[in-house]
């Protein structure tokens, strides 16, 4: 579809009401007027976006593991964070990596970007592939409380399967190096 071709199926926003502003996220309700002429109420969660990194070393994965308060539980992830403010995206990754795992790497690449909710989030994520590392010492966000781990894909897929990894970023990421290893394309 070009510029220029009306999108048969956007909806144009008549009203929005901010809800919430916190310091992550905001919550905003949008009356919008339908392909159809119609009305209907959509409720926006607005994201300032996030990276995620796939960084394998010695043919292992590095994870953390963390507690997930929206969860109740403990998940085991791949490096990841929010995007500061006007923060370019592939410093971001190599900040979080640092931060979280103390490596630092020699090349960063992005392997893609994907959107997590899109039914009611705008959150966008950039997944990247961090080469070389080199290790480090981690500092955490005040707030964040991590233990470093490093899985084999074997153990990568064993956590999937018992529950220990379920988030969508790090499912992802353990699917694209799974994907590399038989297909050389890393």
């Amino acid at each position: 579809m070009t510029k220029d071709t009306k999108n048969p199926f956007e909806e144009i926003t008549t009203e929005c009401k901010p809800i919430f502003k916190g310091k992550i996220i905001s919550l905003d309700v949008e009356t919008v007027r339908l392909p159809n002429g119609e009305s209907a109420t959509r409720e926006i969660v607005r994201h300032p976006g996030a990276v995620c990194v796939l960084a394998i070393l010695d043919g292992k994965l590095l994870v953390v593991e963390q507690y997930r308060k929206a969860l109740g539980k403990n998940l085991v992830e791949i490096p990841a964070g929010k995007l500061e403010p006007g923060e370019d995206p592939l410093e971001a990754a190599k900040r979080e990596l640092e931060e979280e795992t103390g490596y630092s790497c020699g090349s960063m690449r992005k392997l893609f970007t994907f959107y997590t909710a899109p039914g009611f989030c705008d959150e966008k994520i950039h997944l990247y592939l961090a080469e070389h590392l080199q290790a480090g010492e981690a500092h955490p966000d005040e707030d964040e409380f991590l233990e470093i781990m490093s899985l084999t894909p074997e153990e990568a897929e064993r956590f999937i399967a018992e529950g220990r990894i379920e988030d969508a970023k790090t499912i992802m990421a353990v699917q694209a190096w799974q994907v590399s290893r038989l297909t050389g394309s890393f």
